[in-house]
Formats: C-alpha cells, structure tokens, sequence
C-alpha cells in the first residue's frame, strides 16, 4: 500500500478554522504540489480530503475526483485517519490532504514507532509505502518534499 499525505497549502489566519481559505501562496502551492504528484500517482489513487475549505481548495488543485471525510478532518486521531485510508491492508494508492499535527503524527507512528509526531510543512508531502520483505512488513519513507523545493 501506497499512503501519501499531503498537508493543506498556507491558509488565511482567522475563525471559524472549517472555512479558512488558501492565501494566495497557498494556492500557488497547492498548484505546484498537484502538478507534481498528477505527473507521479496512479489513476487509480483514491483520494480522501478534509471537510476544511482550506484542505478541500488543496485538493482541487490536483483536478481530479474525491471525497470528503470527516476522518481527516483538523481534530482527527491517528487511529481515525488510517481507519479511513483501510491501512495497511487497502490496495494501491491513498493521498490524504489534511492537517498538522496528526499527519506528522502518523508518519512518525509508521515510520518510527514513535507517539511524537513529525513536523509536516503546509503543502507538503510524506510518501510512504508499505511492504514485505522476507516474510515482515515494512514501511518506507519514499518522499518527503515541500512545494518550494520543486
């Protein structure tokens, strides 16, 4: 299983926090990350987006289909996030777009195996995949990169 999560793009300060939107770097982020993973990601990736507006303005950049979950909204647990991506056992490819610190938290949790989290910067993303090799699982960290180093 391929499990990509890409935090939202740089949003607007403010309240309520459901309906903060992408500042304009936010979107030229967004932009920038979309491109890059339309030119890396199978179709058949299922993509699941925070009900946020700023994580749903995120996604859309990417221009293809996907559906909104509660599960990866910004008060999310670790637990209801891979619940909704049916880690580890889903096949092929999840992108998540959602939020700090539980995407932090789950890369460190798979990676580390470690209850701190991970510092994921706004619009970034953490590939990781999960394999066997000789008879045990592993997870790797494929790709870890933020919008300004594309």
């Amino acid at each position: 299983m391929e499990l990509i999560l890409w935090r939202h793009a740089e949003a607007h300060e403010g309240a309520p926090d459901l309906e903060r939107e992408l500042t304009g770097k936010g979107n030229k982020q967004a932009e920038k990350m979309a491109a890059f993973l339309r030119a890396r990601l199978p179709e058949t990736t299922r993509i699941l987006v925070s009900p946020a507006v700023r994580a749903q303005q995120t996604a859309r950049a990417f221009g293809k289909s996907f559906t909104t979950e509660p599960g990866v909204g910004p008060d999310a647990s670790a637990q209801s996030l891979l619940r909704a991506t049916g880690w580890p056992d889903a096949e092929g490819a999840v992108l998540v777009v959602g939020h700090q610190p539980v995407l932090g938290q789950i890369a460190a949790l798979l990676l580390a195996d470690s209850r701190n989290g991970f510092s994921v910067k706004k619009g970034a993303i953490w590939w990781l995949s999960r394999h066997t090799s000789e008879g045990d699982y592993q997870t790797n960290l494929r790709l870890a990169i933020a919008p300004e180093s594309l």
